[in-house]
């Protein structure tokens, strides 16, 4: 899986991979969930959702058992333009007030080429669904002081935000379009293995029940 140990792994109860079979809970303080889209034919406008919660449940043995869950709160998007952001916030495209989040749900982990994989899932913006896939891979593993795992991930997906009925634009000038329907969404993940009874009343998915091994 394109695994890079680190000084302090916890191994004991790990699986083939080397991940430690279990519930994670993202650390937001070190994960960030960005996107990047094309602004008047010429440049580039990068951003990020700054509030969110995320868990995956990691089957050490079968990575292809995983799953994960996220949720973004759509006004705390930013792209370090304060009207710019004003814009975003608005009806024009992610009209926060009537959708406050964004969220995926994982459905299937399929192998990928060079210790990748692509996690396929039903993404939801703007109260539309669509079957996004993602891809990733492990980026490494390290240890806190107490002996939780810590896991990192990278992964990336394209969009297109007309299908999430986001279709406002202005015509430029010279012809073309002022932004891009095309976005790349860019997940920076770090996850740690979960205390006992931690993430119980944040949006814990219901589907960790569904696991083998998993805890209920």
């Amino acid at each position: 899986m394109g695994v890079t140990e680190a000084t302090g792994v916890q191994t004991g109860a790990a699986g083939a991979t080397g991940v430690q079979t279990g519930r994670y809970v993202f650390d937001s303080a070190h994960t960030r969930i960005g996107f990047a889209a094309r602004y008047a034919m010429i440049t580039t406008v990068r951003g990020e959702f700054t509030e969110f919660t995320g868990h995956a449940y990691l089957d050490g043995d079968d990575p292809l058992r995983s799953s994960a869950s996220v949720s973004i709160a759509t006004a705390s998007v930013n792209t370090s333009q304060s009207q710019r952001d004003e814009h975003l916030r608005g009806p024009d495209f992610l009209d926060v007030r009537t959708y406050p989040e964004i969220t995926f749900r994982s459905t299937a982990v399929e192998p990928g080429e060079g210790g990748h994989y692509r996690m396929v899932g039903d993404l939801t913006i703007c109260g539309i669904t669509r079957s996004v896939p993602l891809d990733f891979a492990l980026t490494g593993m390290a240890a806190d002081g107490p002996g939780h795992q810590l896991v990192g991930f990278d992964g990336s997906a394209v969009i297109s935000r007309s299908d999430f009925g986001l279709t406002w634009n202005s015509v430029l000038e010279t012809g073309g379009l002022l932004v891009g329907d095309e976005i790349t969404l860019q997940f920076d993940v770090s996850a740690v293995q979960a205390r006992d009874g931690e993430g119980e009343g944040l949006h814990e998915p219901a589907w960790w029940a569904d696991q083998s091994g998993s805890p209920k």
